[in-house]
């Protein structure tokens, strides 16, 4: 007779989640998984396999949460240029506090380097995000906001750029004013 879970999955994982963004892989131990999912340790390997798949599952929830997120700011688009800077912006809407960053950012800088599975999925995370802006770029384009001399293949990627530099700068900084003239000056260069 199969046992019933005694709790959500979907919640377990998001804890999880959020535990590998703030303490990062390495520096989070199986306890402290199983303290904060407040599940069992062998539910943890039945449900999620072991650290490292937990790890990629949840990576891959935070993908899909950033690009929800995205999607939100390019269907409330009323131009071009107010959608990428609310993208842009997101990378910097913290609270007072410092961020504790983006697990996509950070994994890139702690894991990336000796983990060939987390750079693969960083990669198709950045590609997803890239892809978004090459598309409002292009739709830019299309409707005179952006104009023709741009390159939009270039741009997407300077712009990026910017966005992953700015949720890095995001997690070092309470400088809002810092922040936001980084954006305005990412924005500039679409004159």
């Amino acid at each position: 007779m199969a046992r019933h879970k005694e709790y959500d999955e979907k919640e377990a994982l998001q804890k999880a989640m959020e535990l590998f963004r703030y303490q990062g892989y390495e520096k989070t131990s199986l306890q402290d998984l199983v303290s904060h999912m407040g599940i069992h340790r062998r539910s943890l390997y039945d449900t999620f396999g072991d650290k490292h798949t937990l790890f990629i599952k949840a990576l891959e929830l935070y993908d899909n949460t950033m690009k929800k997120k995205m999607d939100i700011q390019v269907k409330k688009l009323s131009s071009v240029k107010d959608t990428i800077r609310s993208i842009l912006e997101m990378a910097i809407s913290q609270d007072n506090e410092k961020s504790i960053g983006c697990l996509t950012v950070n994994s890139a800088v702690e894991l990336a380097l000796h983990d060939q599975e987390v750079a693969e999925k960083i990669e198709q995370n950045f590609s997803k995000s890239e892809k978004i802006i090459l598309e409002l770029l292009l739709r830019g384009q299309n409707s005179g906001e952006i104009p023709k001399h741009h390159d939009i293949e270039k741009l997407s990627q300077f712009i990026h750029n910017s966005f992953v530099g700015l949720r890095v700068l995001a997690k070092t900084t309470n400088d809002k004013h810092k922040l936001k003239n980084i954006v305005d000056m990412t924005l500039s260069v679409l004159d």
